[in-house]
């Protein structure tokens, strides 16, 4: 049976089989995306299972529902098995204490006094790396499970509305005070393989055993199963899940059901696998969200695209992250910096940021924190992460790559109408992406004389990109 994008290779190197027969749901920006995870778990019967990153407990979800833990205690105190794991950094707190969930006295304090009632398990990484996936799963097991895997936070920047009103106040400034991001809703088999994920790692989370490691550690919230059926289809789009799990993290071999076992001991690296495979297969067009440009491999497959005359377009944050300044400072001229600024000689490749008016001839930059790759307009990656080698062999990452031209096409739409305020769904993907580039440079013009811009997406220079 032909596929969309049957010239992209999935991977065989991870312990998750291609699934035909799902439904994928991209949801653009933290407001859209967590009324969705809100309104999932309101309609749980069963669990609600999730893994979190980073988290201001004090963020409000939309429409007036609390934060996240009164959607989870409401869910709980109806029946619902509510589960979640964090990730515990204690090298952190001195560095972003407010963002960072690690179970301290202080937190686990706030959580008896309001009387919590869900499962927690705490989790360490390798080293200083993060465990940083963010998946909600609602109703593991069931024949109709739904999945959620992206990439936004649970902090005051990141659920914010689509389209990106200008923000003010302590705690919204730049650079991540107004947030741009992704996730993908699933249904039907792939939801199966984010279900084996969290058992995994739930069951072998580093702190379960430690006083201060788990939140209602009773029998109740002990090990669980790994799923032993596959979820019934829901659509027509071709799902691999594909993670980072950084070798030695975890030692259950089990397998999914319809893969093979796999020695997790070794590690996973499908998803760097998977973005050599795809950006080595692209014929037409590349697209990318990524609040990093950092991967050698991967800014030297850009530059190879570029002679086979492919047409590329880069959103990364107008103001650099720190890592990669950082990089630049220490480095100075490299090889990678010589090849990022190679890019820029091609008419045909375009870095760009976002920014929103602030009034009176000002901006207010919009962080790209999505970690998203679109390649011909039938093949895309939604998760967390980031074109970095950090992400790529040392985070605990997760993400969902489909192979479905109509769910790739109507993303790129959806996007291109909030970047560049223009429809593109008349165009395909070449011209839509040409049409990127002309509106970013003369956006890059009009920000220049203080004009309003057409959209938010203006063009950046590679070669100076992240110098602070």
């Amino acid at each position: 049976m032909k596929r969309d994008g049957d010239h992209i290779p999935f991977v065989i190197s991870g312990p998750y089989p291609i699934r035909d027969g799902n439904h994928v749901e991209p949801l653009i920006d933290g407001e859209p995306a967590f009324r969705r995870i809100c309104e999932a778990t309101e309609l749980a019967s069963k669990s609600v299972w999730g893994t979190v990153a980073f988290l201001e407990p004090d963020v409000q979800m939309p429409d007036g529902r609390g934060t996240i833990f009164d959607v989870l205690d409401r869910a709980h105190r109806r029946g619902v098995d509510v589960r979640v794991i964090f990730w515990r950094c204690p090298e952190l707190e001195e560095i972003r204490p407010s963002t960072h969930f690690m179970g301290t006295e202080a937190q686990r304090a706030w959580l008896a006094r309001r009387d919590a009632p869900f499962f927690a398990r705490w989790d360490r990484a390798s080293k200083l790396y993060c465990h940083h996936q963010k998946s909600w799963l609602i109703d593991a097991g069931d024949p109709e499970e739904i999945a959620f895997v992206g990439g936004i936070n649970l902090d005051h920047g990141s659920v914010v509305p689509s389209g990106h009103p200008a923000r003010t106040g302590a705690r919204v400034d730049p650079p991540y005070g107004n947030t741009h991001d992704v996730y993908a809703e699933l249904r039907g088999p792939a939801a199966t393989d984010v279900h084996h994920n969290f058992v995994q790692r739930w069951n072998e989370a580093s702190e379960r055993d430690a006083d201060d490691g788990r939140w209602h550690g009773d029998s109740m919230g002990g090990a669980l199963e790994f799923p032993a059926v596959v979820s019934r289809p829901a659509g027509e789009a071709v799902v691999q899940i594909q993670r980072t799990v950084r070798r030695g993290q975890y030692r259950d071999d089990a397998a999914t059901p319809g893969g093979e076992p796999f020695v997790i001991e070794d590690g996973d690296y499908s998803i760097v696998d998977q973005y050599r495979r795809a950006l080595d297969a692209a014929e037409r067009t590349i697209y990318l969200e990524d609040q990093a440009i950092g991967s050698p491999e991967v800014v030297d497959r850009l530059l190879a695209a570029l002679d086979r005359g492919v047409e590329i377009v880069f959103l990364a944050p107008a103001d650099a992250n720190t890592d990669m300044v950082e990089g630049r400072r220490r480095d100075g001229d490299n090889r990678f910096w010589e090849s990022l600024a190679r890019l820029g000689d091609y008419e045909r490749f375009t870095l760009a940021g976002i920014a929103v008016g602030a009034g009176e001839g000002r901006y207010q930059h919009v962080y790209v924190h999505a970690k998203i790759c679109l390649i011909d307009d039938v093949w895309c990656t939604i998760g967390s992460t980031n074109i970095a080698n950090r992400s790529f062999y040392g985070d605990t990452e997760l993400n969902a790559s489909v192979w479905h031209a109509p769910t790739v096409r109507a993303l790129r739409c959806e996007l291109f109408s909030e970047h560049l305020g223009i429809d593109t769904s008349d165009l395909d993907d070449i011209a839509a992406l040409e049409l990127f580039r002309a509106t970013s440079q003369t956006n890059t013009q009009r920000r220049s004389r203080g004009e309003l811009l057409r959209g938010m997406a203006f063009r950046l220079d590679p070669a100076t990109y992240a110098r602070g």
